[in-house]
């Protein structure tokens, strides 16, 4: 499948209180199998920090960590919802919840799913 060309979206928390904007092509997005990822059930896209731009609510972000304490999850401390995590393997990228993006519809791309449950 080919990839769609780079476009800037929107995302934003529940409440509004995070917002940001990324610029991905979606070539695929992803599901993880870790204990975390499983309970918050997100589809992920991949985004590299240079595509990444928090807007607003950096205050209203709590960072969750566990294990190895290196990915690093954030949550809205104001409506609980998760809009992104730094990536443990890749941690120049972020992976970010598509269900966060105004206007992105996940139909017809490749979902790949990621182990994260057996990696040491």
């Amino acid at each position: 499948m080919q990839n769609r060309p780079p476009k800037t979206y929107l995302g934003r928390c529940h409440c509004g209180a995070v917002r940001f904007e990324i610029e991905a092509d979606f070539p695929e997005l992803t599901t993880c199998d870790c204990s975390i990822c499983r309970k918050k059930n997100a589809l992920m896209v991949k985004v590299h920090e240079s595509k990444f731009k928090l807007l607003a609510g950096e205050t209203f972000l709590t960072e969750y960590q566990f294990h190895t304490h290196t990915a690093k999850h954030y949550f809205c401390n104001v409506c609980g919802i998760y809009p992104f995590h730094r990536k443990r393997v890749t941690p120049d990228n972020l992976g970010i919840n598509v269900f966060c993006l105004e206007g992105f519809d996940p139909e017809g791309i490749p979902v790949r799913q990621t182990v994260g449950a057996a990696m040491p």
